[in-house]
């Protein structure tokens, strides 16, 4: 939770939104957010409202100066929006406008991009359309999947954000507006997991880096669905699966994989 860290350490942190406990597991357990565990260990109190508007109305008569938003997962309402009187931060990691929306990282990762970014963006009423306060452009290195990059992105949105707060403690936030090509990203589908084997083997590398190791690139082989962790493109143009879950067990390598089939037949 490096913006959760960042923001606790440099402000008067009032409290901490997080969403509500959710089913997890075989057992369908209630599981607190991961960020709802980090604030309770570091002594924040913590809110887990169901309704945003509601939620507003309770606290609107209380002096906010700033709330800063990260990875929260729903649109907040107007009436929040208004409550604090320098805004509302977000960090978005793309370099907007390029890939608002819902998942950013896993996009660029799909569609190759060898870059990437961070933005700190004030809130509006659309969906990340506000002015950006700070960038910072990042590399994408050839190998590196969605979680690799989240981790990294997060680090770097948290020392952005920082700055950013630096920003408001000497008065009103002010950003530039976006500017650029336009595009927008949605919450992921089942369908989108889907690998077709008639892809070139470079787009089927980007799919498994963008959605590994969660929830992780579907693909049937031999009428068995499994999910891909790991692959590349070999000097002679091939694909070449290097890690995978089979169904009913655990991680494996490509190669295992293929002789469990060999011993099968």
């Amino acid at each position: 939770m490096p913006s959760l860290r960042v923001v606790a350490a440099r402000t008067s942190l009032s409290g901490v939104v997080t969403q509500p406990d959710r089913p997890a597991g075989r057992g369908q357990r209630l599981r607190a957010s991961p960020v709802k565990v980090a604030a309770l260990a570091g002594g924040l109190r913590v809110y887990e409202p169901a309704n945003l508007r509601a939620f507003a109305a309770e606290r609107s008569g209380e002096p906010f100066d700033l709330f800063v938003l990260a990875s929260y997962g729903r649109i907040l309402p107007g009436a929040l929006l208004d409550l604090p009187r320098l805004g509302t931060l977000n960090v978005h990691p793309s370099l907007l406008p390029r890939y608002r929306g819902a998942s950013p990282i896993q996009a660029a990762i799909a569609n190759g991009d060898d870059e990437t970014g961070v933005s700190i963006m004030l809130m509006d009423a659309g969906l990340d359309t506000g002015d950006v306060v700070l960038a910072q452009r990042v590399q994408i290195e050839p190998e590196e999947t969605f979680g690799e990059l989240h981790d990294r992105l997060a680090g770097i949105g948290a020392e952005l954000l920082g700055g950013a707060l630096d920003l408001a403690a000497n008065g009103p936030l002010a950003g530039r507006p976006q500017t650029g090509e336009t595009s927008l990203t949605r919450p992921l589908a089942r369908a989108d997991l889907a690998i077709d084997w008639s892809w070139s083997p470079q787009r089927i590398v980007d799919t498994v880096r963008a959605f590994s190791p969660q929830p992780a690139a579907r693909a049937t082989i031999a009428g068995e669905t499994v999910k891909i962790l790991r692959a590349h493109v070999a000097l002679d143009g091939k694909l070449v699966v290097d890690e995978l879950i089979a169904p009913n067990r655990g991680k494996m390598s490509g190669d295992e994989y293929r002789r469990m089939r060999d011993e099968r037949t």
